[in-house]
């Protein structure tokens, strides 16, 4: 069983994020927030009124769906007669959504905000978790989307959190235009991961899947955006989507607890990385030693065999 070397400290990426959605919506749909406890007030440090304004505005109100944008997930929340809300939630380094039914239970160490769900007789606790404090949870105004198309996962409403407004469309998006997205790569002269990781014209692809997707399309990370074909610039980006897809399958790439989904398990494509982490070892496609170089200040893993800067 292959593991990858490299132990660094990551933020969680789309198939990561993707995985606590799926886990969240069928638990907190439906549910009214009852109560919220914060227990660390730099948990909700982008909420301007703090942690009075955060519950006024979460407690009471129903959650009626759960989406996802890039790295960026958020709960829809409706009081009756307000406008929607929506409780962002961005996961850092090591943000955790758990949940305890119905059970006495000790306070988990990490935890930041607790939320206390009900729907008839049922209640559920919902805790964040964040170890390293990283992440964040606020509540945010929605707006309509730019494209006046679905906001992301989860949700059909055109609607999406002020703060996340900014964020590209990510690539498992069906909203994603590949080929728009692929041309306007192209006019920059920039290396291309570091315009794979800016967020700005394709969202959710962080260094992990950045380093395996070249690897895939046989492009070297540092190689100009602008010196790619448009073949070949279609590729990387379908080939991001393969790999981020595969991901999502076994619930994402954990290397350590720091990462877990909202049932505490870790995912397992750590096991099926081709070039992240491995430094040294043979490239699965040619047998030369994979290597690590450093591009925009990011640790990368190339083939120099299969990924030839041109």
């Amino acid at each position: 069983m292959r593991h990858p070397r490299t132990r660094q400290p990551r933020v969680p990426e789309l198939p990561e994020v993707e995985s606590v959605r799926r886990g969240l919506a069928p638990r907190v749909v439906g549910n009214t927030v009852l109560d919220v406890a914060i227990l660390r007030d730099y948990s909700i440090r982008h909420q301007v009124g703090g942690a009075q304004e955060f519950r006024d505005r979460l407690v009471g109100s129903t959650l009626c769906e759960v989406a996802r944008r890039g790295k960026f997930l958020w709960m829809t929340a409706r009081k009756d007669g307000s406008a929607p809300v929506a409780l962002v939630a961005h996961l850092g380094m090591s943000g955790q959504f758990r949940f305890f039914e119905n059970e006495a239970r000790p306070l988990h160490p990490h935890a930041r905000v607790t939320m206390l769900l009900g729907s008839g007789a049922s209640r559920t606790e919902l805790d964040f978790i964040d170890q390293r404090t990283f992440g964040y949870l606020v509540v945010d105004d929605v707006i309509g989307t730019s494209d006046h198309l679905a906001a992301g996962a989860g949700t059909g409403a055109a609607l999406i959190p002020r703060r996340v407004s900014h964020i590209a469309r990510d690539i498992l998006d069906p909203h994603f235009d590949i080929d728009a997205v692929a041309g306007s790569l192209r006019t920059r002269s920039s290396a291309i991961k570091s315009l794979l990781l800016g967020q700005q014209t394709v969202s959710g692809i962080g260094n992990i899947y950045a380093d395996e997707a070249l690897w895939r399309a046989r492009v070297h990370p540092a190689q100009s955006a602008r010196q790619i074909s448009s073949e070949k610039m279609r590729l990387v980006l379908e080939s991001a989507a393969a790999v981020m897809a595969a991901a999502l399958e076994v619930g994402g790439t954990s290397f350590d607890a720091l990462y877990v989904n909202v049932n505490g398990e870790s995912g397992y494509f750590s096991r099926s990385l081709q070039a992240y982490g491995r430094t040294g070892e043979p490239c699965p496609r040619c047998g030369t030693p994979i290597r690590r170089i450093v591009v925009g200040g990011r640790s990368s893993h190339i083939c120099p065999r299969c990924q030839r800067r041109r």
